[in-house]
């Protein structure tokens, strides 16, 4: 290779020139460099939690502090992670069935498989053996037992559950975790599940136990079913001949009540007329002894005017009479006997 006019060797110039894109190309590599780092700091140092969580901040991996809902800065590069935990959520879950999906119209559920059949059989008190399906409705209430109190709170709960459901259950009879006494086992649950949930320091706070569905077993349903009819058959009979005996004996209060009250009334109406006969006499017997001749002449009147009154058509057969006032001899002292036996004869 010939020497350059200058006297440089060309292999010289081209050392030089790959030196200096060497440096050029590193000095744009260390920018670039610096500017990912940059752009990756940023990135891992904005974390944004959402209005029903809680954030955790861990600074490598150890508990530091939470951190409310919003917009929040940490150490960059993976120092500090943030764990958000859904507080404000209301967690389930489902014992001896699964829900398979959830639509507007209808929810399909799946009770099929040997874990849900062995978690819903259930020996009650009286020895018998129920099938009971149940939710458990729950919050976390405190992120950091929930995160490091326990491994797997989900296991957990579900077995403690599960555990707090078998003892209430084997505390009742068939029939009351059956019929009437579900909400009593659903409320002994609860309570026992929270003291459980406590006592472990799970961090969750239990809403609510509902009994989905409570049955006998296949083998025994239709048999079960009978005795369920015949026993509403008699509560039915029994409530009949309640409300009979709730309506006869008030209609026999009310009747022996209304005879009582007939026989008061006609008791005071007796007396009271026996008191008015008795003093009428009273008084007839005063204005007798005041005017004896009067007395009998009016009594007279007045005993005619009755007689004559209820006796209908009167014949008179005497030829010589004139009139009927002669008939009542009101002019002697025995005048009223004398017109009473006359008038008597007349009639005849």
């Amino acid at each position: 290779m010939k020497p350059e006019p200058n006297g440089r060797d060309p292999g010289d110039v081209l050392d030089e020139l790959r030196r200096q894109l060497k440096r050029g190309l590193g000095r744009r590599l260390l920018i670039g460099g610096a500017g990912l780092a940059l752009l990756v700091g940023l990135f891992t140092s904005y974390a944004q939690v959402e209005p029903d969580e809680v954030g955790v901040i861990l600074r490598l991996g150890r508990f530091v502090d939470t951190v409310e809902p919003g917009p929040h800065f940490r150490l960059p590069y993976g120092i500090d992670r943030i764990v958000k935990v859904p507080v404000q959520r209301q967690l389930k879950a489902e014992f001896g069935f699964r829900t398979e999906s959830v639509g507007a119209r209808n929810t399909s559920y799946a009770a099929s498989g040997s874990d849900m059949k062995r978690e819903s059989l259930m020996l009650t008190g009286d020895l018998n053996v129920a099938v009971v399906e149940w939710i458990v409705q729950y919050k976390i209430k405190d992120p950091y037992k929930y995160l490091f109190k326990v491994k797997n709170v989900e296991g957990m709960l579900r077995d403690i559950s599960e555990a707090s459901m078998r003892a209430v259950v084997g505390d009742h009879s068939v029939n009351e975790v059956l019929t009437t006494g579900r909400q009593t086992v659903a409320t002994q649950s609860k309570l026992l599940l929270q003291d459980l949930a406590d006592r472990y320091e799970t961090g969750v706070d239990i809403q609510q136990v509902v009994l989905q569905d409570v049955n006998p077993p296949d083998p025994v349903k239709p048999s079960f079913n009978e005795v369920n009819q015949a026993i509403q058959e008699k509560e039915r009979a029994i409530n009949e001949a309640f409300a009979e005996l709730n309506r006869a004996i008030p209609r026999a209060k009310g009747e022996a009540e209304e005879a009582l009250r007939s026989a008061e009334g006609y008791a005071i109406e007796r007396v009271n007329r026996a008191k008015g006969e008795a003093e009428r006499f009273t008084r007839v017997y005063e204005e007798y002894r005041k005017a004896p001749e009067v007395t009998r002449r009016r009594m007279y009147l007045e005993t005619v005017s009755q007689v004559l009154t209820s006796t209908g058509q009167k014949v008179v057969m005497d030829e010589n009479l004139k009139g009927l006032t002669p008939m009542l001899r009101m002019d002697g002292p025995d005048s009223a006997a004398a017109g009473a036996a006359h008038t008597t004869e007349a009639h005849r």
